[in-house]
């Protein structure tokens, strides 16, 4: 495991116990994300939110703009000449019933589910394969629409879906390693403005708790989301 490895033991002892600047704490993670592979880096986002309750649940999707330097692999359930116009558009596998089938065998050969209105009541009952996997076709992600054309665009572009986990921690991936500095703090702004803007209703006392980025193989680095916070703001008002 890389916890344990020589070389993650190394590289976390370049890393100190504080908050760092965000361009600061980027920079160290492309340091130290030294594996042979073109590192995913990731942001880990923890709120004070409990996502037990319904007032306190975050689901959305964040467009990073600089991408997210990974081929998603899209999955469309539709039917139809909307068929026709999935494929068009450069989605990966398209289906009707058939295809929910395939799905409720577990074979899931995609990164995204995009489902057209007509189709949930056949998607429904894919819930407990989808569910736990995050893949779920939803409206208030853009996953559930008659627009595929554009929706299956914008995801392959760098949208993706976002949503708390039970600790009420986003994990998200904000871009690869071989990305500039500059960019992945480009994604890591767009990040932080979209968690501020769809702040659930329900959410109490202090919003933010940590952020903290980090890369496939390296330790993470913990960031100064106020910092990150006073970015915007700056930018903003420019």
């Amino acid at each position: 495991m890389p916890s344990t490895s020589k070389r993650f033991t190394a590289l976390a002892a370049r890393v100190e116990d504080r908050a760092h600047a965000p361009l600061d704490a980027i920079e160290l993670v492309k340091a130290n994300a030294t594996a042979k592979f073109d590192e995913t880096i990731e942001a880990h986002v923890r709120l004070g939110i409990d996502p037990k309750y319904a007032d306190q649940q975050l689901r959305t999707t964040v467009a990073l703009p600089r991408g997210s330097g990974q081929d998603v692999r899209v999955a469309v359930i539709t039917r139809g000449e909307k068929v026709a116009e999935a494929r068009a558009a450069g989605a990966d596998l398209v289906g009707d019933e058939q295809l929910v089938d395939t799905i409720a065998r577990g074979e899931i050969g995609f990164d995204l589910l995009i489902a057209t209105p007509d189709m949930m009541p056949r998607v429904a009952k894919l819930g407990r394969v989808l569910g736990p996997r995050g893949l779920m076709p939803n409206p208030k992600t853009g996953t559930v629409t008659t627009n595929l054309a554009a929706a299956i665009a914008e995801f392959k572009a760098g949208k993706l879906e976002m949503r708390a986990d039970k600790s009420g921690i986003v994990h998200i991936r904000c871009g690869k390693a071989s990305f500039s500095s500059a960019d992945l703090l480009d994604n890591l702004k767009a990040l932080q403005d979209t968690i501020d803007r769809n702040k659930p209703s329900g959410a109490k006392g202090r919003y933010w708790r940590s952020l903290y980025v980090t890369s496939t193989m390296g330790p993470s680095v913990q960031v100064d989301f106020t910092a990150l916070q006073d970015l915007l703001i700056d930018a903003g008002e420019s």
